[in-house]
């Protein structure tokens, strides 16, 4: 984690030097500080030794003088340079034993007042950080009870007599360990995007007969086992017909199919959750300004997202804030696929997000196509 400059003071933040960035010095740095305590000091003993030239007062007397003043000015100074440096060092001490609370005192304008920042900063990061850590935990183990507790049940019928091994028996239990296998994948997904282990492997494919077989696959999957295997949840919906629209037929992209097939399943798998009963899901495909670029939109006739909420979309474990947002026969998923979808474009170095729409929700992706550069 990179706590940023120490400061925005300018339009690259403050040096370690205590200079702006355009050049002139901070007035309230430490460096003129200093330089102002040791001006004040012979200024002092200077004075001080005119009058006694003047009054023909001893030297003794003048030099005792001068160095009361210079260490009472000197003292003044130094305990404003420490005094921050001792609130810093509380809140840095509360930080290593996990307190994210306590934050220091942003009332300067130098070298500390930035560094004072930079530690706020730090603090908020770190805050941010475990708060989403311990979301994860609670998030994961409630998203594994849920399968873990049917699959239980319907072997304890099993084996105690009360339910037989079947095929519909056993059918259930197929359904809850397919759930399990799903989030298990979709987590090791979640710690590849953390990790950045995941290579891009691009090159150029034919989007027609690409994403026709991503809609007929999410079909099959849909009708074979009444939900979509798409890593961010489990529905029962049979009844959404998904639409395709490329134009021109014969659109090209340069792109990794496979990470492509991670947001363009997540984006329908989303769509199909929020979707009406016998709704339409439509997935457009159109070539981008640049070379073998690509822009997909996936829209549904769902209840659509407010726009106060466009902005937490792509959040982990975000399930949104609409009253009863999925349709009949959805779970709800986990919320994570949108997350990894967004994950995946951003490999792309593309872009994913929320738009206008008169009715639904309307989701569209702009690939680079030739102009990206995998890092």
């Amino acid at each position: 984690m990179s706590a940023g400059p120490a400061g925005p003071r300018g339009p690259g933040g403050p040096g370690s030097s205590g200079e702006e960035p355009w050049g002139g010095v901070r007035p309230f740095s430490i460096k003129t500080k200093l330089g102002a305590l040791v001006v004040v000091s012979v200024l002092i003993t200077t004075g001080l030794s005119i009058v006694a030239v003047h009054t023909k007062t001893e030297l003794r007397f003048i030099t005792v003088f001068s160095m009361i003043a210079t260490l009472l000015i000197t003292q003044f100074v130094a305990h404003s340079l420490t005094a921050p440096l001792d609130d810093m060092n509380a809140v840095a001490r509360s930080i290593s034993q996990g307190d994210y609370t306590r934050r220091v005192r942003e009332n300067r304008r130098d070298e500390l007042g930035d560094l004072a920042e930079t530690i706020n900063v730090m603090a908020d990061e770190l805050e941010a950080q475990d708060r989403h850590r311990k979301e994860l935990v609670a998030n994961v183990s409630h998203e594994l009870r849920t399968p873990i507790a049917g699959l239980r049940a319907v072997l304890e019928n099993v084996v105690d007599g009360i339910a037989e091994p079947d095929t519909e028996t056993m059918r259930t239990a197929l359904k809850q360990t397919e759930r399990l296998g799903r989030l298990v994948e979709t987590l090791l997904d979640l710690s590849r995007l953390d990790n950045g282990v995941v290579p891009l492997r691009q090159r150029r494919f034919e989007v027609w007969p690409y994403l026709s077989g991503v809609l007929k696959e999410a079909n099959m999957v849909a009708g074979a086992r009444g939900g979509m295997a798409s890593g961010s949840g489990n529905h029962t919906r049979t009844d959404v017909h998904l639409h395709l629209d490329v134009s021109p037929p014969e659109l090209t992209a340069h792109a990794d199919p496979e990470r492509i097939h991670q947001v363009v399943a997540n984006l329908i798998d989303n769509a199909v959750k929020h979707s009406p009963a016998h709704g339409r899901v439509t997935v457009r495909a159109r070539r981008g300004p640049q070379p073998e670029s690509l822009e997909l939109e996936v829209l549904d006739e769902g209840p659509g997202i407010p726009r106060s909420e466009w902005h937490r979309v792509f959040e982990r474990f975000n399930r949104g804030a609409v009253r009863r947002p999925h349709g009949p026969g959805s779970d709800g998923g986990t919320g994570l696929g949108l997350a990894i979808a967004r994950w995946a474009v951003d490999l792309h170095g593309g872009r994913i997000g929320v738009a206008e729409s008169d009715r639904g929700c309307r989701i569209i992706v702009t690939l680079p196509g030739l102009s990206s550069v995998p890092s």
